[in-house]
């Protein structure tokens, strides 16, 4: 007992000592923090604390509903004058307009009721009018603000309140563009309230191509600000054609960054070619990042035809841009012999760090000891290269010659590739490569990917790779002696094989890195795994030993209905991931697996059996914190529902916290989750583009539904969670 005594009496002396500091350094102390809960817990010890951490927060996403009079009649005292990033696309329910002059909800979700009362147009601007004065009084120094915005009431509202000092707005919409809207009409209010407007962010934002020219030819002058746009456009199936990208650079010829869809299909009329890009980088002079794809794919490689883009236009194209640090030309039509615009890349724009490329041709042909093509771009630090059909494991060896800063590499669809060739990439980027990404290679199934990463097993911290058990036979020796393989001056055995680094000071040698046995800076995975595909053999494919893991994404994709059924009791292989002890957030996408929701023909497994299969064993990650869950979907009804096998398998997760469910689900499977012990945040998000307008079955979630949801989580007397 006087031991227990000695050391509370020794923490609050403790205690007193910290709250005896200046204010400057106790602000100081607390601004260092950046973990939200480590904040939180700092802010429960004293009402000095709590001011302090007010004063200090500079970032915030709220979840709740800041329409209901518990948040709308806070004190003055309620107030962050130093936060700058306010985060308002995620507010309950999810999707469902912040500001709109649709209706009210009356006491929700103060009340378990939630009467819907329609508001004549007075009514909704003053309403409107209200909640964003509370919302500028909270937060005074907004600079970057993200918003869901249904229609363009949101910001006609919010926009003035931080008209000094918004500098940078994101834009999120999943939901169909009205279409009663003139063009444009979605960024009037933001282009006409906010002067110091730099940065606009549609990556999120669902609306047409023919919207963004007319808004910022209406407002010139907020054009003209403009120093970063991007206009990615979510759900997009078409892109901006040349006369679109010329408009929207000659409106904004202040930018440093540009990211947008184009149409690069030769058939097309006005289709983006040399002349576009060319005039687009005389607009644009003072471009550092840019970053242009194209939105869709052709259905097979054999369909892909020659891009409008030439070597020859690239080459005066990167001569008009001196400053460019970032580029992707992410096309799905090929570009032929891209090796000299390459070199000239690497001359004219010495300072290019980041390079993505889809469907260029001859990138780097490594016929001689002498480096050619992307090889040449020795400052690079991150290169990913999609689709290139004649990239061979000569050109990697020879990229890892040139490209010694690399830190990130990722390939996809390079079917000449074998493992021989990331290991040799690997062994000559060994001080420096942490992130690799190796998908749907021809010859590269998991198991051979994971060996060729031996040499810096010890070193990688992120990893993408496809699952994929099946060996494919590699290239015969007429293929290498045709010179599909690349040059064979360095096909020695492995196990005598030694790289040695450009200052000849060291030698790694392929037996001493393969003595790695633990992937010990690993920290997050991703895997790509075809439809009816198990998990179970990735451990023993290589990836045994995962001490620090905590972060692992699964993409599912492909036609469930064309699967055959699976063995009684067998499962996708969740179980297996309780081997990573410190595995703390999931990502499980299903979305792109498609099934049938409704009945199922004779021999077939329905939506719902198709999640136990993949669900079963998630309660064995009792490690797990924080999980994504993207349902999967019947494309024939647009139905992306959280399944009751689903709910009943997560009720079993206890050590799960936060839960996302990118769907939908019925109101009554959601008092599952009042079971849940540790679970605090829950939220239905239909962030998938043409999200539901409407609740096609009385059952599904309504915006009251998720409010008194919420209300019910929240009302849980807090000594059922332990921390």
């Amino acid at each position: 007992m006087a031991e227990a005594a000695e050391a509370g009496v020794a923490a609050a002396g403790a205690a007193s000592a910290l709250l005896d500091l200046p204010e400057p350094l106790l602000l100081l102390i607390l601004g260092s923090l950046h973990d939200p809960r480590s904040r939180h817990r700092a802010s429960m010890a004293c009402r000095r604390l709590l001011a302090a951490e007010r004063a200090t927060r500079a970032a915030m996403a709220l979840r709740g509903d800041p329409r209901t009079p518990d948040f709308l009649l806070l004190p003055p005292a309620f107030c962050f004058p130093a936060l700058e990033r306010l985060d308002l696309s995620l507010a309950s329910p999810w999707g469902h307009p912040l500001l709109s002059s649709a209706s009210r909800v009356a006491g929700a979700p103060a009340s378990a009721s939630s009467n819907h009362l329609p508001l004549s147009p007075e009514e909704a601007a003053e309403r409107n009018a209200f909640v964003a004065a509370r919302l500028a009084a909270y937060f005074p120094a907004v600079a970057r603000l993200a918003v869901y915005c249904r229609d363009p009431s949101t910001l006609a509202s919010l926009a003035p309140c931080w008209r000094a000092t918004l500098r940078a707005v994101k834009l999120v919409r999943w939901h169909q563009r009205p279409l009663d809207l003139p063009g444009g009409a979605d960024l009037e209010p933001l282009l006409g309230s906010c002067p110091a407007l730099a940065a606009l962010d549609l990556s999120e934002f669902y609306c047409w191509t023919e919207d963004v020219v007319p808004a910022l030819d209406a407002h010139p002058a907020a054009a003209a600000r403009l120093t970063d746009l991007d206009l990615g456009l979510a759900g997009a199936s078409n892109g901006f054609h040349a006369a679109e990208l010329g408009a929207i650079a000659t409106a904004c010829p202040g930018l440093r960054r540009l990211v947008a869809p184009c149409v690069f299909n030769p058939r097309y009329v006005d289709h983006v070619g040399d002349d576009a890009l060319r005039s687009l980088a005389v607009s644009c002079p003072r471009l550092t990042v840019l970053r242009l794809s194209e939105p869709f794919e052709p259905a097979s490689t054999s369909q892909r035809e020659e891009a409008g883009i030439t070597a020859v236009g690239l080459v005066a194209f990167f001569a008009a841009l001196p400053g460019l640090e970032d580029l992707t030309l992410d096309l799905q039509h090929n570009v032929l012999e891209a090796a000299p615009a390459m070199e000239e890349l690497a001359r004219r724009c010495p300072r290019i760090k980041v390079l993505t490329l889809g469907c260029f041709q001859g990138l780097c042909k490594a016929a001689w000891l002498h480096l050619d093509g992307v090889a040449v771009c020795g400052g690079l630090e991150l290169l990913c290269i999609k689709n290139c059909e004649d990239l061979t494991d000569a050109s990697l060896a020879a990229i890892g010659r040139g490209c010694g800063r690399l830190a990130k590499f990722a390939i996809q669809g390079c079917n000449l590739v074998t493992s021989d060739g990331i290991r040799r990439l690997a062994v000559a980027l060994r001080p420096t490569l942490k992130e690799v990404s190796v998908l749907h290679c021809r010859f590269l199934h998991t198991a051979a990917c994971l060996a060729a990463l031996n040499p810096i097993r010890d070193r990688i911290e992120s990893l993408e790779i496809n699952c994929d058990w099946e060996e494919v036979e590699q290239p015969s020796s007429s293929c290498v002696a045709n010179g599909t393989t690349g040059s064979d001056h360095e096909d020695d055995e492995p196990s005598e094989m030694a790289y040695q680094s450009a200052p000849k000071k060291c030698r790694f040698s392929y037996l001493e890195m393969d003595n790695y046995e633990s992937w010990e800076m690993l920290r997050s995975l991703s895997l790509w795994c075809p439809a009816g595909q198990l998990l179970s053999p990735l451990i023993s494919a290589g990836l045994d030993s995962c001490p620090v893991l905590e972060k692992i994404s699964i993409k599912v994709e492909g036609d469930l209905r064309t699967c055959p059924r699976p063995f009684h009791g067998s499962a996708f292989g969740l179980s297996d991931l309780g081997a990573f002890q410190a595995l703390a957030k999931m990502k499980l996408d299903l979305s792109e697996a498609v099934g049938y929701a409704l009945t199922a023909p004779t021999g077939h497994m329905d939506l719902s059996q198709w999640e136990r299969f993949y669900l079963s064993g998630i309660e064995s990650l009792l490690s797990l914190y924080e999980l994504d869950y993207w349902p999967p979907q019947d494309k024939d009804v647009n139905h992306r529902s959280l399944s009751l096998p689903a709910v009943a398998l997560f009720q079993h997760s206890i050590g799960l916290r936060k839960l996302f469910i990118h769907g939908t689900t019925h109101e009554h499977f959601m008092s599952f989750f009042q079971k849940m012990p540790n679970l605090r945040d829950v939220q239905l998000r239909e962030d998938y583009y043409p999200a539901p307008e409407n609740d096609m079955m009385i059952t599904e979630m309504r915006a009251e539904s998720c409010l008194r949801f919420e209300q019910q989580l929240n009302n849980r007397q807090f000594r059922q969670i332990p921390d």
